[in-house]
């Protein structure tokens, strides 16, 4: 059961993240055409006339009123909202993957018991943290809602927004401590093969090519 549901969360906020940035790329796609159709059809317009060209005049003055008629002026606030909370989403991925960046060099030359409380310590810390953050971020929301605050364009509640900030924290801390009892099973930490590509096999060169010198070994540590 609980293995079912560590599953559930795990493809939950996959797909969040997923819907949430090819949804900010098409809102911004969109406005982009809106912006620049807007200008290139009204600048067409203007030349049409100039040049006594009417009727390429006056269907470049539809068009032009066509991408006018569109109301986007909430497009940016949203992909900044859908941005915010797909960052925190996305730190709390990097924490269950190991593609967070961390500096290393001096944890690696210590003895394998050092490492291990040292790394274990620095799990905890990192789990301490966010849970911080995200206990000082509820109080922040809760005063949120009784401010009533809305935005600007869209004129959603505020909290919402700032709600991102101790969701994204609790399940970061939840991340951390996850890894944390892993390592202190295992004594292994996620890790991501930068060069792997999902999806791609890797092919075999032809008969008669050989790797570049200075390759290392397939099998070799690296």
């Amino acid at each position: 059961m609980r293995r079912v549901l560590s599953q559930a969360l795990d493809h939950l906020e996959e797909v969040l993240i997923a819907t949430l940035i090819a949804s900010a790329t098409l809102i911004i796609f969109v406005a982009v055409i809106h912006r620049y159709g807007a200008g290139v059809s009204a600048n067409v317009s203007k030349w049409a006339a100039a040049e006594g060209i009417t009727w390429l005049a006056t269907g470049a003055h539809r068009v032009f009123r066509w991408f006018v008629s569109w109301d986007l002026s909430w497009a940016q606030e949203l992909c900044i909202f859908m941005f915010v909370w797909m960052a925190k989403f996305g730190a709390a991925y990097g924490v269950r993957t190991g593609v967070h960046v961390g500096v290393d060099v001096a944890v690696n030359q210590l003895r394998p018991p050092s490492r291990y409380y040292v790394i274990l310590f620095g799990l905890l810390c990192g789990a301490f943290f966010t849970f911080v953050v995200g206990a000082f971020g509820s109080r922040f929301v809760w005063h949120m809602v009784e401010t009533g605050q809305t935005s600007s364009d869209l004129e959603v509640p505020m909290w919402i927004v700032y709600l991102a900030v101790p969701v994204g924290s609790f399940l970061m801390c939840f991340r951390f401590l996850q890894v944390a009892v892993a390592f202190a099973r295992s004594g292994s930490l996620p890790h991501v093969d930068e060069s792997h590509v999902e999806g791609l096999d890797k092919v075999a060169p032809p008969a008669g090519e050989h790797e570049p010198a200075g390759a290392p070994a397939k099998g070799a540590a690296r």
